[in-house]
């Protein structure tokens, strides 16, 4: 096994680490320990943590550290995060980031060249794993300098780190032979130093939209009521947060509102906190509703439409108007216990004349050959008459007619 030399890409990192290493600073993927040694040298600088996979790495720094009486530099093998602890400043990465050469592996009979070389079948996938885990090792205003090459796909590599919620720069780029260099500086926003204060962990990209993103973890539920329990019990939660590029206006701040308001009488996912911009309540572990009708069976279906059906009366009860009931396939998911739950309410507005109930059928009416397959039998002319009685004054007695038609 040998050690990845020092190259391009060791010193383009090497040359930033004066500005901006500080405190308690991670060396992820040591190798050849240029840049722990570079960063231990600052005087601002109080310890470094030179990881690495490669236990030679490990070893070899050691020795270096034990010839040159160097102080302050804690040598760990780790597979990436995997043994890493505490929280640092700066987080110093030079990954391997080509896509990987299978011929070229064949041939190579080092592993750790391997290692230290490809960052996973297209390059990227190092990256994933690194940014998946790297916010709960910085400190609130912590950064990362993070090196990866054109050949890993920059287009990725910025979706990637996007979707964990980081911010980014590029500080320098550098052109050699078949490739460009590109070495980004990559910090933790406020937003993610918020969810972290209460208590989020594990966040992962869930789903984009047009307004807004999606990401899920986990959270104690004891930091929820300010319970002094020892034992944690894990909540897994939705963050929505207002995408970076939507010009759409407190639609986040809106959903908030309903979400909250709607909890009382049953309807949405259990509303837990929200702040400048974001949003989080309970996951809803479900499947979409035209999804299950296709494996559900006929009564299962009918009671789910009946109960999708008074919860839409209960919104035109209350004036509100959800917006989407016309074309729901997105916005209800039915969970293990078959209850439908409406999600999605950011587009939700009060009106004199909701239209919820009046949309779903319509929904129904365009499913009916779908549903029929199923054995549920819905007459549209039917559907028709009742849905224009119940128009006129949200009569309950024409809604009762409704809910029977799917009895």
């Amino acid at each position: 096994m040998s050690l990845y030399p020092p190259a391009e890409d060791s010193y383009l990192i090497q040359k930033h680490i004066p500005e901006f290493a500080q405190g308690r600073v991670l060396d992820m993927g040591t190798g050849s320990g240029i840049l722990t040694l570079s960063a231990i040298r600052l005087s601002q600088v109080r310890e470094v943590v030179a990881a690495d996979k490669n236990p030679e790495a490990i070893t070899a720094l050691k020795k270096k550290i034990k010839e040159e009486h160097l102080r302050k530099i804690t040598p760990i093998e780790s597979d990436l995060f995997s043994a890493i602890q505490g929280s640092f400043e700066v987080i110093l990465c030079n990954p391997p980031y080509l896509p990987q050469d299978e011929e070229m592996s064949k041939l190579s009979t080092d592993h750790s060249t391997n290692l230290s070389l490809y960052g996973g079948k297209k390059g990227w996938e190092f990256t994933e794993k690194f940014f998946h885990e790297a916010g709960k090792f910085l400190f609130p205003g912590g950064k990362i300098l993070y090196l990866f090459s054109s050949l890993t796909n920059k287009k990725k590599v910025e979706e990637i780190i996007t979707r964990h919620l980081f911010t980014f720069r590029e500080l320098e780029r550098k052109k050699i032979a078949f490739e460009e260099l590109y070495l980004y500086l990559v910090e933790k926003p406020l937003i993610l130093q918020e969810l972290e204060r209460k208590g989020i962990e594990d966040l992962c990209y869930l789903a984009q939209g047009k307004r807004g993103q999606v990401f899920t973890g986990v959270i104690d539920q004891n930091r929820l009521v300010k319970s002094h329990i020892s034992k944690k019990l894990y909540l897994k939660v939705c963050i929505k947060i207002k995408h970076p590029e939507s010009q759409a206006e407190e639609r986040i701040e809106n959903e908030t509102k309903w979400l909250q308001l709607l909890n009382k009488s049953g309807i949405g996912p259990r509303y837990l906190f929200s702040g400048k911009g974001y949003l989080a309540y309970q996951y809803v572990e479900g499947t979409p509703l035209m999804q299950w009708i296709t494996t559900a069976e006929k009564k299962e279906i009918i009671l789910v439409l009946q109960e999708i059906l008074k919860q839409c009366s209960i919104l035109d009860q209350r004036g509100i108007n959800k917006e989407e009931m016309h074309h729901p396939i997105k916005h209800i998911l039915i969970d293990k216990d078959n209850f439908p739950w409406m999600i999605d309410f950011e587009r939700c507005t009060e009106t004199e004349k909701p239209k919820n109930v009046t949309q779903f059928l319509e929904f129904l009416r365009r499913i009916s050959p779908e549903l029929e397959k199923k054995g549920v039998k819905i007459v549209p002319q039917d559907l028709t008459i009742l849905a224009q009685k119940y128009k006129k004054e949200h009569d309950p007695e024409a809604f009762r007619a409704i809910v029977a038609l799917l009895s």
